[in-house]
């Protein structure tokens, strides 16, 4: 990660072993939506958890999307407990940014969420997005239940037909079951940071490429 040099994930025995309890709060609220940054969430709402670059401008492209009832900055698929964001950036924690996205299925499917997923980062690059390099921003999406994972599934495969149509190359993107994987929230100033910084750094783009939708609704019910 440093000098040019590859980006590699550490091992259980390398990472960082962070902490028993946090060393910062959680705020109450979502600064744009209003409701709870974490559980326990309402009865009938869903988790979704992806990792697509930078966290900050990914959390901003789900709240912004109608039936997302909450959003919620991390790290996620590491081995550190409690970590904090430099610990994370060292690349020893093995922990991606990521997006905690509860939503309503009756207003957006977790197929669609996959779409903008998709076509909101480049899931080819590997362990960068764009001029951001380093393991951390990792492409990975953290699956909830089998319903989740045969969706991502379904849709990891109808994007990379027309990603390899397009010209691009395979896709790196982790498809991991979240159990077992927690989610450690990302300290305050992180939290919808966009918003309270409107003219701050986003560092997520697409591919151009459009993800075909549909294809998971038969496997998440929707």
């Amino acid at each position: 990660m440093i000098f040019g040099r590859t980006p590699v994930l550490p091992t259980p025995e390398e990472a960082l072993k962070g902490r028993a309890t946090p060393e910062f709060e959680v705020p109450s609220a979502h600064t744009v939506l209003g409701n709870p940054l974490v559980g326990p969430y309402p009865e009938g709402l869903e988790v979704a958890d992806f990792a697509l670059g930078c966290f900050w401008g990914a959390e901003r492209k789900f709240w912004q999307t109608d039936g997302v009832w909450t959003t919620l900055v991390g790290y996620q698929g590491g081995y550190t407990e409690n970590p904090a964001y430099e610990e994370v950036c060292s690349g020893l924690t093995g922990h991606a940014e990521a997006v905690r996205v509860v939503f309503d299925p009756a207003k957006v499917t977790y197929a669609e969420l996959l779409k903008l997923f998709w076509e909101s980062h480049d899931p080819t690059q590997g362990f960068r997005q764009g001029n951001d390099v380093g393991t951390q921003y990792r492409s990975a999406i953290y699956t909830h239940s089998p319903a989740q994972e045969a969706a991502a599934v379904a849709s990891r495969d109808a994007y990379q037909q027309v990603l390899t149509a397009s010209g691009h190359g395979t896709i790196t993107t982790a498809l991991l079951p979240a159990e077992g994987r927690t989610f450690w929230p990302a300290e305050a100033h992180h939290q919808q940071y966009l918003d309270k910084n409107p003219g701050g750094y986003c560092g997520i783009g697409g591919t151009g490429v459009s993800c075909p939708i549909g294809v998971a609704k038969a496997a998440d019910g929707a």
